[in-house]
């Protein structure tokens, strides 16, 4: 689990400047902020934050996502 939150948050690190300025509701800065928290630990992993992101914010930023990847298909 800890893999595909330093993912995501890598990838949040390459969107453009513009794309995320259209979309501030996207946690962007925090999404990279737990990347390299995890990969380079700061003060030691918080597995108790790792769970909780994944359980409650996880979900409704997949959904969000999606809803800027069906924007970019029309």
């Amino acid at each position: 689990m800890e893999r595909m939150l330093t993912i995501i948050g890598e990838a949040a690190k390459m969107v453009s400047l513009e794309l995320r300025a259209e979309h501030p509701e996207i946690p962007w800065r925090e999404a990279a902020g737990m990347r390299d928290r995890i990969v380079h630990h700061y003060f030691g992993v918080d597995y108790e934050a790792v769970f909780l992101t994944l359980r409650d914010d996880l979900p409704a930023l997949k959904r969000e996502i999606q809803s800027i990847l069906n924007e970019a298909d029309r």
